[in-house]
């Protein structure tokens, strides 16, 4: 059979295979995970990339060839997650554009897409790193090139270029010297081999085979020292360990304000962490980067418009829990007669609770609620007889409480609605009191605490009679906004006023990622002056979003 025309119907059914493929075969390139960060994702997000798009070209019923690589190329950018993935819809969006407005392609047409994905890519990396799936994607664009001046069937074509694909991943050991040290190839590499190999097959009217990873999992443990790939490296040396993603959806308003270059602002995240990308349309902005502070990233999207599909991971927790002890992996454990599970972002909030007791932290909260499926692994996580869970925000409450239905365990929730809360009901729990007993004590304690924030406003609006400008920052007091300013400090001390009164005691202070030592003193002063007979505690909970969250006992 000779194909020397694509149209928009086979590249559908080229995308779908592409996309069937990958999916069987995520849960081993998650395997080779090691760069940049070994946290053992790289298949699974590069499959829900590829999913996102694959449904948007399922919607479509033409068979204009641009047409549908263009819904592709959007559906990829919407749904993109980790490096893997953004760079993956990169790939797909240059190769959109490369085409033009073209109904159906020759084989130039065809190699002139690849090339045009290849240079899109490239240009989205703050800081290219040969050895990677840029690699595979050039090696292949180039034989595509070089191929078409030569070839005009397509299937023959596409096996050559596959060809190419496969022989530079078998080549990124001798170019990124840690996949040689742990014996692997790259897996966003593997990832675009495998989708490659989805298309040829559809091309062909073939079935997919069911295995085809280059590297087989008993290759890719150590048998003398029993690890897995992503044991080469300790979890302390992840310089960066938040893996933040985010869009911006653009806002004409704030463009006025803030005009948007692509460039200024890659150059702005570059100074917040590393494996940036940005990469944006005439309608979002979309970034990944790792960071430790999220939410200051996020804060720099605002100027542009609205955040949405906002995602924070923890790559030190991601890469703990994929080392593990492999013996303790196969001892069960006993379950202990009582666990925590509590819900905080902001790696000081997340001591805290730890050191008040609490078995597992689930990373989440305003903006960024766990599922129930969350909840529900913490649970296991926990392992036992008796569980309590601590959701600090009204939102995260069904969740909990569809988890806690689900469980086999003893569970019950205690509805906290705020960090304050959860923090007075840990300290009212009691081991040796039955459950009940200790969820109705610790009830009644998150009851007793004020809870007052400091955050920022994403726009101009007005709301009971308070005007808050864009920018602003506001002071919420148990949910409601009772005071805004321009200035941080004199938005605290407008709230403070508000919800200290005379018989308060003890004002608890966690400040976020967006305040400095110097801030926290002068506030703690101008505290210490006009509340003589409050004491005072502070912590440093590195929290996004609220600049303070104050506890009023």
């Amino acid at each position: 059979m000779t194909v020397e025309k694509l149209d928009g119907v086979t590249l559908t059914q080229m995308v779908l295979s592409g996309a069937h493929h990958l999916t069987n075969n995520a849960n081993k390139i998650d395997a080779l995970n090691v760069f940049p960060v070994p946290d053992g994702d790289t298949g699974t997000n590069m499959n829900l990339s590829m999913t996102s798009g694959a449904n948007e070209v399922r919607k479509l019923t033409t068979n204009n060839v641009s047409e549908v690589a263009n819904a592709f190329a959007k559906g990829l950018l919407m749904g993109a997650r980790g490096n893997s993935g953004v760079i993956l819809s990169q790939i797909f969006r240059g190769f959109a554009r490369g085409m033009g407005k073209k109904e159906e392609l020759t084989v130039p047409d065809l190699a002139g897409a690849f090339d045009a994905g290849v240079a899109t890519a490239y240009k989205a990396v703050m800081k290219p790193v040969e050895g990677t799936i840029l690699t595979v994607a050039k090696d292949a664009g180039k034989k595509a090139v070089s191929e078409s001046e030569k070839e005009t069937d397509i299937i023959v074509f596409m096996e050559k270029v596959l060809a190419e694909a496969k022989a530079s991943l078998q080549r990124t050991p001798d170019l990124l010297p840690v996949l040689k040290e742990v014996g692997v190839v790259d897996s966003g590499g593997q990832g675009l081999v495998t989708i490659y190999e989805g298309f040829l097959a559809a091309l062909k009217g073939e079935e997919l085979p069911e295995d085809t990873t280059e590297v087989k999992m008993e290759e890719m443990v150590n048998a003398e020292h029993h690890k897995v790939t992503q044991d080469f490296m300790d979890t302390s040396d992840i310089v960066f360990g938040y893996c933040t993603e985010f869009m911006v959806k653009f806002e004409d308003e704030k463009l006025a304000e803030n005009p948007f270059s692509e460039e200024e602002f890659r150059n702005e995240l570059s100074e917040l962490g590393d494996s940036l990308l940005v990469v944006s349309d005439e309608d979002i902005i979309k970034v990944h980067v790792h960071s430790e502070t999220p939410g200051t990233c996020m804060t720099l999207g605002q100027r542009f418009g609205s955040l949405i599909n906002m995602k924070i991971e923890n790559m030190r927790e991601q890469h703990t829990a994929l080392v593990g002890d492999q013996e303790k992996k196969s001892i069960p454990k006993e379950k202990s007669e009582y666990a925590i599970v509590t819900v905080a972002i902001g790696s000081g909030l997340k001591a805290l609770f730890e050191s008040l007791g609490a078995s597992v932290v689930i990373e989440g909260g305003q903006t960024m609620n766990p599922s129930t499926q969350d909840i529900t692994d913490a649970i296991k996580k926990a392992n036992a007889k008796n569980i309590l869970i601590l959701p600090n925000n009204k939102n995260i409450r069904m969740a909990a409480d569809q988890a806690a239905d689900l469980a086999k365990e003893n569970v019950k929730v205690v509805p906290t609605k705020t960090i304050p809360q959860g923090i007075s009901a840990m300290l009212a729990f009691h081991p040796d009191s039955n459950i009940n007993e200790n969820r109705d004590a610790m009830d009644e304690a998150r009851k007793q605490v004020k809870t007052g924030q400091i955050t920022y406003a994403v726009r101009d609006t007005q709301i009971e009679g308070i005007t808050i400008e864009n920018g602003n920052f506001m002071g919420i007091d148990e949910g409601k906004i009772v005071a805004t300013h321009k200035e941080k400090s004199e938005a605290a001390k407008l709230l403070l006023k508000e919800i200290i009164s005379d018989d308060d005691e003890i004002l608890t202070i966690l400040y976020g990622e967006d305040v400095d030592d110097i801030e926290v003193k002068e506030l703690v002063a101008y505290i210490e002056e006009t509340y003589e007979d409050v004491e005072i505690e502070v912590h440093n909970g590195n929290q996004p979003i609220y600049s303070y969250i104050f506890s009023v006992e």
